[in-house]
């Protein structure tokens, strides 16, 4: 059957147009050579993308927060070992090294079979595709939602709900669901949302809506919170940083006012003082003096 060069033509843009919707074909993960991989959405679904660098923070070297350190590693070397562990939500200040001690703790306990999944809030709708992909291989899954928080009208937290909650959705039994936030609860929280709360025999009834943004932390076994330092506890930490810095680049310092002074005249500028602030102005202050130096 011949077609006419138009009709031809046509079909061709058809095609090209379906092939652009069509997930990319991609090979299926060997977990045993890839700690970590990232959830891609691609047109009405997505795949597993291996994580070709991981960044080498180690647990050690995380400071200052020694005992969320003790309380997220203890639940993971539970969850490794196939006993019962929580859910974990990591919320606080910016900077004060929630991330990264998920990320450490992936270093740690790879060759134990410890696997990390990232998936962006946009793609919690996926998780049921994620968790059929995983279910059945013989590793540890960490589901890390880095950063997260929901905003008004968003209902991509639903799905995240379910999942925590058990129901339809819920996690098989090799994957916990870890996230960090700057929020505790997750959803903004408003004044009127208290306007629909009722005092019953003394005690206080939230109203719908704030039992709804309340009802989503709550399904995080684990609440594990980071504070901003105190200037007594950055200074600690910096003179730490420096420490390891130095001793690394092979580089003499004594710890003075001097140095203290640039210290938290550092942490000012960044009107910020934990532990990222701290390793930013030991790079910076370590860099400056192996260059002047040679």
């Amino acid at each position: 059957m011949n077609l006419p060069p138009e009709m031809i033509s046509k079909l061709d843009r058809v095609l090209t147009s379906l092939e652009q919707l069509l997930p990319k074909p991609v090979a299926d993960i060997d977990w045993k050579d890839c700690p970590a991989a990232n959830w891609r959405r691609h047109s009405f679904s997505g795949y597993l993308e291996p994580i070709i660098d991981i960044n080498k923070t180690d647990l050690d070297h995380l400071l200052g927060i020694d005992e969320q350190k003790r309380i997220v590693e203890e639940n993971t070397r539970q969850f490794i070992a196939g006993f019962p562990a929580n859910n974990v939500l990591l919320w606080g200040t910016r900077g004060t090294g929630k991330s990264s001690l998920v990320r450490a703790l992936l270093n740690r306990y790879a060759e134990q079979g410890l696997r990390i999944i990232q998936v962006d809030k946009n793609d919690l709708v996926y998780l049921p595709e994620i968790f059929a992909a995983i279910k059945d291989a013989p590793y540890r899954f960490i589901l890390l939602c880095d950063d997260l928080s929901f905003e008004q009208g968003e209902i991509t937290y639903k799905m995240l709900k379910s999942a925590l909650d058990g129901s339809v959705y819920a996690a098989p039994a090799n994957v916990l669901i870890y996230t960090t936030s700057n929020r505790r609860h997750l959803i903004p929280e408003y004044m009127t949302d208290n306007l629909g709360a009722k005092m019953v025999n003394n005690e206080i009834h939230h109203g719908e809506s704030v039992e709804e943004k309340i009802s989503l932390s709550d399904r995080f076994g684990l609440w594990v919170s980071f504070r901003t330092f105190s200037q007594e506890q950055y200074l600690r930490v910096v003179r730490q940083c420096i420490e390891l810095l130095a001793e690394e680049n092979q580089l003499d310092f004594k710890w003075g006012k001097e140095l203290e002074k640039d210290a938290i005249d550092w942490s000012r500028e960044k009107s910020k003082r934990c532990g990222r602030t701290a390793f930013q102005f030991a790079r910076y202050w370590v860099g400056r003096r192996k260059l002047a130096t040679g």
